[in-house]
């Protein structure tokens, strides 16, 4: 696609351009409450264990896999935590590495069953799904667990202190956390860098790059949205701990998946299985490792959400599979695998969040979210095929 003679990859870009108009439309819709600093804080702290999941969600999807346990993954962690936290008064840098290690054990548990026994990962995360709800309930029975520890809740609810003062912003925007403010401006001047470096190694390879007016219209919205973002939160109770945790999790995930033999052996397994295999791909151990993640990053989900409620119930987890899969889809993942960012996938989970919050702001029942929500899911897969198929046609 070309606008004004720049060429724009409506593949690449598309759910960026989509991000912003839903953002834009329940603005409006809710006379900028969505964007007030409080409720945008509100949206990360209350959706950050979706991101989470969705990180390890979409490398399992690269590869060409699903895992229907996540939800219920969440849960027996969040369970096994809070028994050994407040039950059984394990201090709690223990007990979360325990409820880690077990994440990793389940996860090597279904990775096995996938990977070196060859049963599909929609039976075996599906019959994971029931195992490990059954086994939460036989663990809380029909009770919640808590309180947490004072360190647990303030790692899912808290909020950095403001270790330098704030600094005043003009009369409009008030006072924010000098320190966050900070911190935004070096995150910019990390992902201008970054970039910057990327497009010189693929112009030194011979790779066709963005037009330069583009590049540098990619990097200031990108840096707009940093600081737009920063200094909201900033303006309330500076950054959460949890986008703390998030932003060290995308960047050392997106470093892996694009930086790392084993990043592009997962996309190499998913866009073309025998050419892996072919190349010395040990497919087998790949496969069975990112199970192993996936069983992690569900069992960090799990601390933070029960953390969040100061309490761990038998309920929790469900349906949160189904959230980390479709911020995965409409993230832009492939259906067949082999296509996908971290980055996008963080992006469809906050699409979700917002279509969460901005009907709920407006007032719209429970249905009218569903509704809203599956069209969302349809439209993005719809135009990963779409795409698919104009490349294809164009050849």
């Amino acid at each position: 696609m070309s606008l004004g003679g720049l060429s724009l990859n409506l593949r690449s870009s598309g759910i960026y351009i989509a991000f912003a108009l839903i953002v834009a439309l329940f603005s409006v819709l809710t006379d900028g409450a969505l964007l007030t600093p409080q409720n945008i804080s509100n949206i990360i702290v209350q959706n950050s264990y979706v991101l989470i999941l969705a990180i390890g969600m979409i490398l399992v999807i690269i590869a060409g896999h699903i895992d229907l346990s996540v939800g219920s993954v969440v849960a027996v962690t969040g369970g096994l935590a809070a028994v050994l936290m407040v039950n059984m008064s394990v201090p709690w840098p223990l007990a979360l590495l325990i409820t880690l290690l077990a994440g990793a054990l389940i996860g090597a548990w279904q990775g096995y069953w996938i990977a070196y026994f060859g049963l599909p990962a929609f039976i075996v995360t599906l019959a994971g799904m029931l195992l490990f709800r059954a086994l939460t309930l036989t663990v809380l029975g029909n009770q919640g667990i808590g309180p947490f520890p004072d360190q647990v809740r303030t790692l899912a609810n808290g909020f950095t202190s403001g270790y330098l003062g704030n600094i005043g912003l003009g009369p409009l925007l008030g006072g924010a956390d000098l320190f966050s403010l900070l911190v935004a401006i070096v995150a910019v001047a990390g992902m201008v860098a970054a970039q910057w470096r990327s497009r010189a190694a693929r112009q030194g390879y011979g790779q066709v790059v963005d037009p330069m007016p583009v590049f540098v219209l990619k990097m200031a919205a990108g840096a707009a949205l940093i600081l737009f973002l920063v200094v909201q939160l900033a303006r309330f109770n500076n950054l959460p701990w949890v986008l703390v945790l998030l932003a060290v999790l995308v960047l050392a995930y997106s470093l892996m998946a694009n930086k790392t033999v084993f990043g592009r052996q997962i996309y190499a397994i998913g866009g073309n299985l025998q050419a892996a295999v072919m190349s010395g791909v040990r497919v087998k151990s790949v496969v069975f490792w990112i199970f192993v993640n996936m069983g992690v990053l569900s069992a960090v989900a799990g601390i933070i959400f029960a953390g969040r409620l100061n309490q761990a119930g038998p309920t929790a987890g469900n349906a949160f599979e189904l959230d980390a899969i479709a911020a995965a889809f409409i993230g832009g993942a492939a259906v067949q695998g082999g296509v996908g960012k971290i980055v996008g996938a963080i992006t469809g989970g906050l699409i979700m969040a917002v279509i969460n919050n901005g009907m709920s702001l407006i007032g719209s029942p429970s249905e009218r979210v569903m509704l809203v929500k599956g069209a969302v899911l349809l439209a993005a897969v719809a135009f990963d095929v779409w795409t698919k198929r104009r490349a294809g046609a164009a050849r």
